[in-house]
């Protein structure tokens, strides 16, 4: 395992986010790849575990929304085992004008070159 090459798999994931490299991006990820989104589920319907083909539908649908696509920068990175944390800052202009800037901490499983 390389530190330095998990966190260059997971910028290069992040990265491809700013083209609305969905497809791309999620062929970075292993099968059993998920994503869990914080918050109440009764208060913020997207919280949960989403399983890979629910995170590809739900990217493709905020990408679709977007005029160009989402910049999503690494602050900070830091790498053990098999676990990168990212500190992150988003960027982005939705389809009707309005400006998408958020903070993101990112947990990433990187597993034989793959995102889990």
């Amino acid at each position: 395992m390389n530190l330095e090459l998990n966190k260059k798999i997971v910028a290069d994931f992040l990265s491809r986010f700013a083209t609305k490299d969905i497809d791309g991006a999620m062929g970075m990820t292993s099968e059993q790849f998920t994503w869990w989104i914080g918050g109440k589920k009764e208060l913020f319907p997207l919280a949960g575990l989403k399983t890979k083909a629910e995170m590809t539908a739900l990217l493709q649908g905020m990408m679709g929304g977007m005029q160009t696509g989402l910049t999503i920068t690494p602050k900070a990175m830091i790498a053990e085992g098999d676990k990168v944390a990212v500190e992150a800052e988003s960027y982005g202009v939705a389809g009707n004008g309005g400006i998408y800037n958020n903070e993101y901490h990112f947990l990433v499983v990187v597993r034989n070159g793959k995102i889990d």
